[in-house]
């Protein structure tokens, strides 16, 4: 699996978000749900997708936290954060958020569409002191079921072609085809001859193909 940037960030991005979703909440009393929206569509959460350094190494929780909000609102967020000696359930949604971002290199906001801060709350009660791989086994089922269109479907359909006419145009079988866009066969796994003739038929790269 190709992640969404290079794993020596990965614990100063998740401390980040950790923090900046602690202080935001916690400190500057802005809810949950609606922190969420305001980071989804700044560009801060691209910067972070797309592991950029001063963002996922070289800026703080606060940081984060207060240019999320400027950025959205226009408006400054000058509460001094404390020192919590214990890590919080917001600090915790944060922290494991980013963690999966990293891990399956999707986009924060189809992330939150498919498990809300709500959500993610009811999760930490049973998921925080469990190993982060649990907490990923189960977000990734959810956003697999909610993103259930896999990219060789949503690209043939966008193409204009039948199941069984991109079985003829690439000789791949249309039993593959088939089985493939329903997930019975992962095509991550299929051989890169085949992969290599569906995706020259449908105009597009093998890459475009591959489910993340």
């Amino acid at each position: 699996m190709t992640h969404a940037y290079r794993e020596i960030y990965l614990n100063n991005a998740q401390s980040a978000l950790g923090d900046a979703f602690d202080y935001a909440v916690n400190i500057c009393g802005i809810p949950g749900g609606e922190f969420v929206k305001l980071f989804v569509v700044s560009s801060v959460a691209v910067q972070m997708e797309n592991g950029e350094p001063a963002f996922v190494a070289g800026k703080s929780g606060i940081e984060i936290a207060k240019e999320v909000v400027w950025e959205t609102r226009h408006e400054e967020l000058a509460m001094q954060p404390q020192n919590r000696f214990a890590r919080s359930k917001e600090y915790w949604i944060g922290w494991a958020v980013a963690y999966y971002q990293w891990y399956s290199g999707r986009k924060y906001s189809d992330i939150f569409k498919v498990v809300s801060f709500d959500a993610l709350e009811k999760m930490y009660y049973t998921l925080h002191e469990a190993d982060i791989s649990k907490f990923v086994q189960i977000t990734d089922a959810l956003v697999k079921e909610y993103f259930s269109e896999t990219n060789l479907k949503r690209i043939r359909t966008a193409y204009g072609c039948s199941q069984s006419e991109l079985a003829a145009l690439s000789g791949v079988s249309l039993r593959s085809v088939q089985m493939y866009e329903q997930r019975k066969k992962d095509i991550n796994k299929a051989g890169a001859e085949t992969v290599f003739r569906l995706a020259k038929t449908l105009g597009c790269t093998v890459e475009d193909l591959i489910e993340k």
